[in-house]
Protein backbone atom coordinates (compact mmCIF):
# COMPACT_ATOMS: atom_id res chain seq x y z
CA UNK A 1 0.00 0.00 0.00
CA UNK A 2 1.38 3.93 -0.65
CA UNK A 3 1.91 6.54 1.33
CA UNK A 4 -0.58 9.47 2.17
CA UNK A 5 1.82 12.58 1.81
CA UNK A 6 0.89 15.94 3.23
CA UNK A 7 2.57 18.76 2.01
CA UNK A 8 1.21 22.56 2.36
CA UNK A 9 2.17 26.07 4.16
CA UNK A 10 2.88 25.80 7.98
CA UNK A 11 -0.30 26.26 9.47
CA UNK A 12 -2.83 24.46 6.96
CA UNK A 13 -3.26 21.22 9.50
CA UNK A 14 -1.02 19.01 8.06
CA UNK A 15 0.20 17.78 11.26
CA UNK A 16 -4.06 17.66 13.15
CA UNK A 17 -4.55 16.36 9.80
CA UNK A 18 -1.89 13.37 9.27
CA UNK A 19 -2.83 12.31 13.01
CA UNK A 20 -6.52 11.54 12.57
CA UNK A 21 -5.66 10.00 8.90
CA UNK A 22 -2.93 7.85 10.83
CA UNK A 23 -5.63 6.96 13.42
CA UNK A 24 -8.34 6.41 11.22
CA UNK A 25 -6.50 3.91 8.67
CA UNK A 26 -4.44 2.51 11.27
CA UNK A 27 -1.19 3.77 9.48
CA UNK A 28 2.19 4.86 11.35
CA UNK A 29 2.42 8.34 11.13
CA UNK A 30 6.14 10.32 10.58
CA UNK A 31 7.35 13.93 10.19
CA UNK A 32 9.99 14.86 8.45
CA UNK A 33 10.71 17.71 10.68
CA UNK A 34 10.68 14.65 13.53
CA UNK A 35 13.29 13.39 11.29
CA UNK A 36 15.41 16.36 11.55
CA UNK A 37 15.36 16.89 14.95
CA UNK A 38 16.42 13.51 16.02
CA UNK A 39 18.95 13.05 13.15
CA UNK A 40 20.62 16.98 14.14
CA UNK A 41 19.79 16.80 17.41
CA UNK A 42 18.86 20.30 17.17
CA UNK A 43 15.54 22.11 17.32
CA UNK A 44 14.29 23.55 13.75
CA UNK A 45 14.79 27.22 14.92
CA UNK A 46 18.38 26.50 16.45
CA UNK A 47 19.15 25.12 12.60
CA UNK A 48 18.00 27.95 10.78
CA UNK A 49 19.73 30.27 13.43
CA UNK A 50 23.00 28.37 13.38
CA UNK A 51 23.53 27.04 9.97
CA UNK A 52 20.47 28.78 8.14
CA UNK A 53 17.91 28.09 5.68
CA UNK A 54 20.35 26.17 3.24
CA UNK A 55 21.47 23.86 5.12
CA UNK A 56 18.27 23.09 6.66
CA UNK A 57 16.85 22.27 3.74
CA UNK A 58 19.73 19.79 2.84
CA UNK A 59 19.00 17.80 6.05
CA UNK A 60 15.28 18.36 5.23
CA UNK A 61 16.17 16.71 1.55
CA UNK A 62 17.35 13.62 3.90
CA UNK A 63 14.16 13.04 5.83
CA UNK A 64 12.20 13.26 2.54
CA UNK A 65 15.05 10.20 1.94
CA UNK A 66 14.62 8.33 4.30
CA UNK A 67 10.68 8.69 4.96
CA UNK A 68 9.73 8.06 1.29
CA UNK A 69 11.61 4.92 1.15
CA UNK A 70 8.95 3.76 4.03
CA UNK A 71 5.79 2.17 3.06
CA UNK A 72 2.02 2.62 4.55
CA UNK A 73 3.01 5.27 6.11
CA UNK A 74 0.98 8.74 6.68
CA UNK A 75 3.92 11.34 6.37
CA UNK A 76 3.94 15.09 6.99
CA UNK A 77 6.14 17.24 5.64
CA UNK A 78 7.61 20.08 6.55
CA UNK A 79 6.36 23.92 4.46
CA UNK A 80 9.27 23.84 2.21
CA UNK A 81 9.56 20.45 1.38
CA UNK A 82 8.48 21.22 -2.20
CA UNK A 83 11.13 23.88 -2.54
CA UNK A 84 13.44 21.02 -4.17
CA UNK A 85 11.59 19.34 -6.94
CA UNK A 86 13.39 16.07 -6.13
CA UNK A 87 12.16 16.01 -2.61
CA UNK A 88 8.71 15.98 -4.62
CA UNK A 89 9.53 13.41 -6.98
CA UNK A 90 10.76 10.92 -4.31
CA UNK A 91 7.54 11.70 -1.90
CA UNK A 92 5.21 10.44 -4.78
CA UNK A 93 7.73 7.76 -5.74
CA UNK A 94 5.98 5.89 -3.12
CA UNK A 95 2.71 8.00 -2.21
CA UNK A 96 0.43 10.11 -2.94
CA UNK A 97 0.79 13.62 -2.14
CA UNK A 98 -2.00 16.33 -1.06
CA UNK A 99 -0.81 19.57 -0.30
CA UNK A 100 -3.55 21.19 2.22
CA UNK A 101 -4.04 25.26 1.85
CA UNK A 102 -5.78 27.56 3.26
CA UNK A 103 -6.05 31.45 3.20
CA UNK A 104 -3.53 33.81 4.50
CA UNK A 105 -6.01 35.66 7.43
CA UNK A 106 -6.56 31.68 8.07
CA UNK A 107 -3.19 30.75 8.31
CA UNK A 108 -2.17 33.80 10.48
CA UNK A 109 -5.10 32.93 12.83
CA UNK A 110 -3.95 29.21 13.17
CA UNK A 111 0.05 29.98 13.77
CA UNK A 112 0.18 33.73 14.69
CA UNK A 113 0.78 32.84 18.32
CA UNK A 114 3.38 30.16 18.14
CA UNK A 115 7.41 31.63 18.62
CA UNK A 116 8.71 28.47 16.54
CA UNK A 117 8.53 29.37 13.24
CA UNK A 118 11.79 30.66 12.22
CA UNK A 119 10.50 32.22 8.62
CA UNK A 120 7.86 34.22 10.27
CA UNK A 121 9.88 36.41 12.47
CA UNK A 122 9.00 39.17 10.51
CA UNK A 123 7.59 43.09 11.25
CA UNK A 124 4.80 42.06 8.88
CA UNK A 125 3.78 38.44 9.02
CA UNK A 126 0.50 38.45 7.70
CA UNK A 127 2.63 40.15 4.56
CA UNK A 128 5.19 37.79 4.86
CA UNK A 129 2.57 34.65 4.90
CA UNK A 130 1.13 36.52 2.03
CA UNK A 131 4.37 36.47 0.22
CA UNK A 132 5.41 33.33 1.05
CA UNK A 133 2.59 31.64 -0.48
CA UNK A 134 2.56 33.42 -3.91
CA UNK A 135 6.29 32.47 -4.23
CA UNK A 136 5.90 28.61 -3.58
CA UNK A 137 2.27 28.26 -5.25
CA UNK A 138 3.74 26.87 -8.21
CA UNK A 139 5.59 24.47 -6.26
CA UNK A 140 2.19 23.03 -4.39
CA UNK A 141 0.54 23.17 -7.26
CA UNK A 142 3.02 20.03 -8.56
CA UNK A 143 1.17 17.72 -5.43
CA UNK A 144 -1.66 15.67 -6.79
CA UNK A 145 -4.68 16.73 -4.92
CA UNK A 146 -4.92 19.88 -3.85
CA UNK A 147 -7.24 20.29 -0.30
CA UNK A 148 -8.16 23.59 0.98
CA UNK A 149 -8.43 23.46 4.60
CA UNK A 150 -9.95 27.59 5.34
CA UNK A 151 -13.28 26.92 7.25
CA UNK A 152 -13.16 22.59 7.45
CA UNK A 153 -12.81 20.50 10.25
CA UNK A 154 -9.93 18.55 10.64
CA UNK A 155 -12.63 15.65 10.21
CA UNK A 156 -14.14 17.09 7.08
CA UNK A 157 -10.30 17.05 5.52
CA UNK A 158 -9.58 13.82 6.87
CA UNK A 159 -12.90 11.97 4.79
CA UNK A 160 -12.06 13.88 1.77
CA UNK A 161 -8.52 12.54 1.78
CA UNK A 162 -9.46 9.25 2.39
CA UNK A 163 -12.01 9.45 0.07
CA UNK A 164 -9.37 10.06 -2.71
CA UNK A 165 -6.91 7.86 -1.51
CA UNK A 166 -9.41 4.81 -1.77
CA UNK A 167 -10.15 5.27 -5.14
CA UNK A 168 -8.94 1.78 -7.21
CA UNK A 169 -6.09 4.02 -8.71
CA UNK A 170 -4.19 4.81 -5.33
CA UNK A 171 -4.87 1.70 -3.16
CA UNK A 172 -2.35 -0.68 -5.41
Amino acid sequence: MRNIVLVGFMGTGKTSVGQKLAARLQMPMIDTDDIIVKDSGMDIPDIFARYGETHFRDLESAAVRKAANLENHVISTGGGVVLRESNLEMLKGNGVVFCLTAASEEIWRRIGSETHRPLLQDPNPLRKIEQMLIERCPFYARADYEIPTTGLSIKAVTDKIIEIFRQPLHSG
